[in-house]
């Protein structure tokens, strides 16, 4: 089935499903269903309400806002009005969301809670585009945010004069018109305004679908931020293409008790909460482990998706062994995201998949990864030379090294630009020695250092509950920043790196390192929002412990 846009696809969706549950989400307590009918009647009046407030198609539209199901709504909304949705992601400071709304001249912007309103205080006169604000919930509305309720209200109220003139903007609208700018997660320096099409999010949705389709009777759990384009394709968007139940998460704080209460049939992650969850029940009864973890995840799970990140091979086989099956995929920002995925019917674990139908992957003659199709942004925003320097010859340079196999299965071996060259000359992809390390139930989290060095050294942050059960001593009583320094728990972790680590070769080894009594965060601007590490900022905020670790 094709369609000319998004906006067309919900609009046929809702036809075809009507009174049929289309988002399940929660409510002061309680779980609430949304028809496909009011879901398209709802979108109606955003839309509506945006063209009487004096959006014009093109115009540019904040979200600000965590998950939730005005999210969604707005959403469509923007699109439905021929607008182009610009969503900064919800943990963002106030600075940080100015830049993203400044650079893409947005004109009015949707904001969730009295929080998010707050941070455009602090810059609205440095807005001077801006025109207004809705402000999602209702307490929250003031002189300078209009209330969700009243936003809808003006919508409605206007819709019979302005049905014609929305019904005219979703026929115009072609493919190739733009239908997002999300800014990337910037690892280092500003963010770029990576622009996506109707085109590209609607065959990344439909070709990611046709790689492992979900039925009918689907049951989709969300909990991934839609302000990033992995959620925003494979939850939402898909969903809409697959005609299924999309149930939304609380916040990532509630997704084992979400799990527990809507019992899905898949759910798309990022492998840090697999991990976790792992970590957790791990036992040394194989048996007993995948007990733990099929209790959790619910009777009616198919497979489970994994991607932003490297999904760690121990976690994927223990997961196996469970009976729950980890599809690994890979794309970008820039791809809409979808590159490769694999498939419930032929999956390797160790590989991020085969390309999806549509797509096209290659590696460059030093191995990075290449990819072109409808899936391709159609360039950065007011970006001309970054566009130019990433798209070259028709052909999406990833900036991920990689090996295709004769099956066509790819597999990520590293970031081309976190390669690291030791004094010596030897190349080390740190994310293949992070991976292994990780699989250590006492380790939470690592990151190789020794860039010109001539050895390597590492953060490392332990798993610390299940280090002090390891231990096997009563260790309650002190707290982390003391075990931190502890020679007893230094050489216990000596020895369990050494096991990890112990068939690579002696210049990948881990010679000394750094015990972290907290986790990095997203508040602490060493995650992006995505969790991909900021190795900038941490080894930054690290560098004298680092360099001491050389010249003891």
């Amino acid at each position: 089935m094709t369609y000319r846009n998004l906006a067309e696809l919900l609009s046929r969706q809702a036809d075809r499903m009507g009174p049929r549950p289309a988002v399940r989400f929660k409510r002061n307590g309680l779980y609430h269903d949304l028809s496909w009918h009011d879901y398209a009647v709802q979108v109606q009046a955003c839309a509506a309400g945006l063209v009487e407030l004096g959006i014009a198609q093109g115009d540019r539209v904040g979200l600000l806002s965590e998950n939730r199901l005005e999210w969604l709504l707005a959403d469509m909304g923007i699109l439905a009005a021929g607008a182009v949705n610009v969503p900064p992601h919800a943990p963002l400071t106030a600075q940080q969301v100015h830049y993203q709304l400044a650079d893409a001249e947005v004109r009015w912007l949707f904001v969730s809670t009295s929080k998010q309103l707050d941070k455009i205080r602090c810059i609205r006169g440095q807005l001077p585009l801006l025109k207004g604000v809705v402000v999602f919930d209702d307490s929250a509305a003031a002189a300078d945010a209009m209330s969700w309720t009243e936003f809808l209200a003006t919508g409605r109220h206007a819709l019979g004069r302005l049905q014609g003139e929305i019904r005219r903007r979703e026929q115009s609208l072609g493919a190739d018109d733009l239908a997002t700018i999300i800014y990337t997660s910037g690892t280092t320096g500003n963010p770029k305004g990576v622009m996506l099409t109707h085109s590209n999010l609607l065959s990344n949705a439909l070709a990611t679908d046709d790689a492992s389709p979900r039925p009918p009777d689907s049951v989709l759990l969300n909990w991934l931020p839609f302000s990033h384009i992995y959620a925003r394709t494979v939850d939402h968007y898909l969903s809409l293409v697959a005609g299924v139940l999309l149930c939304l998460g609380e916040s990532p704080e509630t997704v084992v008790d979400n799990l527990e209460e809507t019992w899905p049939t898949h759910m798309s992650s990022v492998p840090r909460f697999y991990e976790k969850v792992l970590t957790a029940v791990k036992s040394d009864d194989v048996q007993e482990t995948g007990r733990r973890l099929r209790k959790i995840f619910g009777p009616r799970i198919d497979w489970l998706g994994s991607g932003g990140a490297p999904l760690p091979l121990s976690v994927a086989q223990e997961f196996q062994k469970a009976g729950l099956l980890i599809l690994q995929g890979y794309g970008l920002t820039e791809t809409s995201p979808v590159i490769a995925f694999n498939r419930k019917s032929h999956f390797k674990l160790e590989t991020v998949g085969q390309a999806v139908p549509g797509v096209e992957i290659a590696c460059g003659s030093d191995s990075e990864v290449l990819t072109r199709g409808p899936h391709v942004m159609i360039g950065y925003w007011k970006n001309p030379e970054a566009t130019a320097e990433t798209i070259r010859d028709g052909w999406l340079h990833t900036g991920d090294l990689g090996r295709i196999d004769g099956e066509g299965f790819l597999t990520i071996t590293g970031r081309k630009k976190e390669i690291l060259v030791l004094s010596n000359g030897k190349k080390i992809a740190p994310n293949y020695l992070e991976g292994l390390l990780l699989a250590d139930a006492c380790i939470d989290q690592a990151v190789i250092f020794g860039e010109g060095r001539n050895f390597l050294t590492a953060l490392i942050v332990p798993h610390w509950d299940n280090l002090r059960q390891a231990l096997g001593t009563d260790l309650s009583a002190r707290q982390n920043d003391s075990l931190a320094k502890d020679s007893g728990v230094n050489a216990f972790l000596a020895r369990r790196i050494e096991t990890a680590l112990a068939d690579v070769s002696s210049w990948e080894k881990v010679k000394k390192f750094i015990i972290l009594p907290r986790p990095f965060s997203v508040e602490a601007e060493e995650l992006t929002v995505s969790l991909k590490m900021r190795r900038n900022v941490v080894f930054g905020k690290h560098k004298e412990e680092l360099d001491r670790l050389y010249h003891s």
